[in-house]
């Protein structure tokens, strides 16, 4: 199958030893920063690990933002942080950016990058999952839920987290306002692009599917909107996706909205609302053209190969014609020169991301534990900060061979 989603590259990190020689002065401050080591590498692994399920990934998250959390707050429930959030300092590339690499002596930087990596490989499970052969209903309905709990994740990072950085997101780089509301409502669109598959599997009133389709449209718009004042360099490939797919769920929207006009009599305004379906039929086949052709981070899909795509050309050109037949049999109607207004409001179906929290610090961290680490014997020089010259080396990410095209609703 031809893929569907357009998904940006993981964000790469340095390695981080935890190796704090001369402040770890007892065994149970020693065993955390084991298992933070040998946490963080587990699921830095299973980023790329195809074999990886949902609830892998939640364990192997849970445990390593659990022990995290202790370089965070304090143990006492207090708005106090703890003494260790700034004893590390962490490297993260960007998802645009290429591998120029971000670099912050901050816990928080690296609990919001690491759980940025965890929403990206959830958009990357439901794309994979998406692209299987005769997808399932249960599939589809894993599809739904990976993205409503990206959006989820995106969304508290960017309320909760992001805002006690004590160094600012530079602009354009992940953690920024702009991209990271482009990546929840990117999630809300594609889980809404699921539901309107569904309610055209199971037949629903053209209406309800109008609704929807326009409601998914103006998701991609506003996507698209908020990436607009990004360098073209690196946001160019990004936005003809999100616009291709404005286009599409618009004609999707016209399509329907014309059938519910045919049921109505209003014959003429049918043959109007299926023309505008058509010129953006074509617009969408042109901008994935275009998108082909656009350089920019993340492999390039193939949205006009896909038959969810192909179908509604088909659907347009048919129900257009049938509309013409019965105008010249029957309603003899004047055909307006202005496209119909799209009002709709759906009632149903919208998508809402699903409410995310981090896990509470794990029981490892006593009082004890925390006084086991003595911040006054820290080397002068202090040797916990990478040097210049280290590279972050870019996440090897699976490549997915596009599968058979059943022709399968679930996109």
């Amino acid at each position: 199958m031809t893929h569907w989603f357009h998904r940006n590259p993981l964000k790469a990190t340095a390695p981080v030893s935890f190796n704090y020689y001369g402040v770890v002065t007892g065994p149970s401050a020693s065993k955390i920063c084991n298992d933070l080591r040998s946490s963080r590498a587990r699921l830095l692994e299973l980023f790329t690990d195809l074999s990886c399920n949902p609830e892998m990934m939640k364990n192997a998250a849970d445990s390593y933002f659990s022990l995290l959390q202790g370089f965070i707050n304090s143990l006492d429930d207090s708005t106090q942080e703890s003494k260790l959030r700034y004893i590390q300092n962490f490297k993260w590339t960007d998802t645009l950016q290429g591998q120029v690499p971000s670099a912050q002596q901050d816990a928080v930087f690296e609990l919001i990058s690491m759980g940025f990596n965890v929403a990206l490989w959830y958009t990357k499970y439901a794309s994979r999952l998406a692209g299987k052969e005769n997808i399932t209903e249960d599939e589809a309905k894993e599809v739904h839920r990976s993205l409503k709990i990206a959006a989820g994740i995106f969304k508290h990072l960017k309320e909760s987290h992001i805002p006690k950085l004590i160094t600012p997101a530079e602009k354009g780089r992940d953690l920024e306002s702009r991209l990271i509301e482009a990546y929840v409502i990117q999630c809300q669109a594609e889980a809404q692009e699921v539901t309107i598959a569904r309610a055209i599997e199971l037949k629903h009133a053209p209406g309800l599917i109008a609704a929807l389709a326009y409601e998914t449209a103006n998701f991609y718009q506003k996507a698209d909107h908020t990436l607009s004042s990004l360098e073209p360099a690196y946001s160019a490939k990004w936005r003809k996706y999100l616009h291709l797919k404005m286009c599409f769920y618009t004609a999707y929207a016209y399509c329907y909205h014309g059938q519910t006009l045919l049921a109505s009599d209003k014959c003429g305004e049918a043959i109007r609302s299926l023309q505008e379906a058509e010129k953006l039929y074509a617009k969408a086949e042109a901008l994935c053209k275009e998108y082909g052709e656009t350089k920019g981070p993340g492999p390039t899909v193939k949205p006009s190969g896909h038959l969810f795509f192909r179908k509604l050309g088909n659907l347009v050109k048919n129900t257009l014609e049938k509309c013409q037949r019965e105008n010249g049999f029957i309603y003899f109607q004047k055909i307006p020169t202005e496209a119909p207004q799209l009002e709709l409001k759906a009632n149903y179906g919208l998508v809402e991301p699903v409410p995310f929290e981090f896990p509470p610090t794990s029981a490892q961290w006593t009082p004890e534990t925390l006084a086991a680490f003595d911040l006054t014997k820290r080397p002068k020089d202090d040797s916990t900060k990478p040097k210049p010259e280290e590279e972050v080396k870019p996440v090897k990410e699976p490549d997915i061979k596009p599968q058979k095209d059943t022709g399968c609703y679930i996109s």
